[in-house]
């Protein structure tokens, strides 16, 4: 009876908190990797350069500061053009479907990500993330159904109460 009743807690904490699998990112480790950019840029090869630059951008759309998360979506939709990899492209897509992901932007993000399914199907981590957003636009539908039910309860009380004290 235990399990069963935690289970549910656990379900209702996972509905309310939004709790998915992807990794968040600590300031120090954007930090780090900014600072990895900046030495790249000292005269590294433009492979190494663009590795440290993927691996800030991993951080920034992975961080709990919205203004990294933004940066890191710049920073990806501007190289996006210039890839010619299918491999980098699909990792630039779906990098991108975090950062929209986590700046509440589920539509883009769902595109994002289906794109980057079209280059690899059975790509789990992408499945994953998919499967995180689908879950999100039905949690978010269903709090605001809940929200517009309890205003339509609130107005009808109050002409009811209204009618209430006419008589």
């Amino acid at each position: 009876m235990e399990a069963k009743l935690g289970k549910v807690i656990e379900s209702i904490t996972n509905f309310f908190t939004g709790a998915d699998q992807i990794p968040w990112c600590d300031r120090d480790i954007v930090a780090g990797c900014e600072q990895e950019v900046r030495e790249a840029e000292k005269g590294s090869s433009d492979e190494f350069k663009n590795e440290c630059i993927m691996r800030l951008s991993w951080a920034l759309v992975h961080s709990r500061q919205t203004e990294d998360v933004q940066r890191g979506i710049a920073m990806l939709d501007s190289s996006l053009g210039s890839t010619t990899s299918p491999l980098k492209l699909r990792e630039k897509l779906y990098l991108l479907a975090v950062g929209y992901y986590r700046s509440g932007d589920y539509s883009r993000s769902r595109e994002l990500v289906e794109d980057c399914l079209k280059i690899e199907p059975e790509w789990r981590q992408a499945q994953s993330l998919k499967k995180a957003i689908e879950d999100r636009i039905k949690k978010d539908g269903m709090i605001g159904i809940g929200i517009a039910t309890a205003a339509v309860g609130v107005v009808a009380g109050g002409i009811a109460a209204a009618l209430a004290r006419r008589k």
